[in-house]
């Protein structure tokens, strides 16, 4: 048998016989290509959707989440790296839940919608569509987390059925990708852009790493780059890091450097910038961009006050807030 080359991401593995491509888990048996975490989630929790997060999307809303093992990227800050550094033969805990059992769960568990998240959904791409296709014939929505290190024709597939994303985008020059994520920069904008294009829901997560990612004149390049292309209205998340995996030699990101980031990220007329994983921070709340009412206030992943009208405007000045809140 020779090589199968899968397609589904810009490193195209050229997979020998029982071999195995980068991200461990997609393999070639037979001289096919099979993903052998099909069917086979290590994580499946409830959580809230502010926790993926998405701030624009179905507030308050429980959502069932489900992982795998494996990812395409490497990076040295992994929050999941027991998922994602790991092949589904090195995982503990291997549930039996093929697509129709997840969308059983999600539907007993009183959650409107499915997440793909904590290693990437694209690894388990086969499984994340069937589910998906599944879950919307059901009336749940679904919602990506992913860092998208993808090719477009594959995503294209997947946006038809996918309602929402929060795209971890990184960094914002090659040589980070590069050196800390073991990947490259213009494939995940080029999936910003397509997820734009097919009209999913967005939202933009940047995790602020001090002494790595945090130079405020190329947050400002990135949020400049983010208004252009995905527009002003579209949500980012500027995250603290937290030590992890094998950045554990740095310590947590400063207040004031988020808060930075965020003045920088608003001055180039961003309306929805958020400071995640800093608890108690205003930053965590909504506001309306015209006149700074208060629309939604959020401690951690709760909704505390949710003031929008129903057909998701501003109580004071009936500014239409974008995102999808039915």
């Amino acid at each position: 048998m020779g090589k199968v080359v899968c397609e589904l991401c810009p490193r195209r593995c050229a997979i020998p016989e029982g071999g195995a491509g980068d991200c461990r888990v997609r393999v070639n048996l037979d001289g096919r290509l099979r993903a052998t975490t099909y069917g086979h989630p290590s994580a499946v929790h409830v959580d809230p959707m502010e926790k993926k997060p998405l701030y624009h999307f179905r507030p308050g809303a429980r959502v069932l989440s489900i992982g795998t093992a494996g990812c395409n990227l490497h990076c040295r800050h992994c929050q999941n790296w027991q998922l994602s550094q790991r092949g589904g033969e090195e995982m503990e805990v291997l549930y039996e839940a093929p697509p129709e059992a997840v969308v059983a769960l999600a539907e007993v568990q009183g959650c409107r919608a499915i997440a793909y998240t904590y290693n990437d959904p694209i690894v388990f791409y086969e499984y994340v569509l069937d589910t998906a296709e599944q879950a919307r014939a059901r009336g749940l929505a679904n919602v990506l987390v992913t860092a998208g290190y993808v090719n477009r024709e594959p995503l294209r597939r997947l946006c038809a059925v996918v309602d929402a994303v929060n795209t971890d985008l990184k960094g914002f020059d090659e040589r980070f990708y590069r050196d800390v994520c073991g990947a490259s920069l213009k494939p995940v904008l080029d999936a910003l852009v397509t997820f734009r294009e097919e009209g999913v829901w967005q939202e933009v997560t940047h995790l602020v790493i001090p002494t790595v990612n945090d130079d405020l004149t190329m947050i400002r390049r990135m949020a400049r780059w983010h208004h252009d292309h995905l527009g002003a209205d579209t949500p980012l998340h500027l995250s603290r890091f937290q030590p992890m995996y094998r950045l554990r030699n740095l310590p947590p990101t400063p207040s004031e450097v988020l808060v930075r980031a965020r003045e920088e990220a608003l001055d180039v007329g961003l309306h929805h910038v958020y400071i995640g994983n800093l608890f108690g921070h205003e930053a965590e709340s909504t506001h309306c961009p015209r006149d700074g009412t208060l629309l939604i206030r959020r401690s951690g992943f709760r909704v505390l006050e949710n003031h929008l009208t129903e057909d998701g405007r501003c109580p004071v000045c009936r500014e239409r807030i974008a995102g999808v809140w039915s």
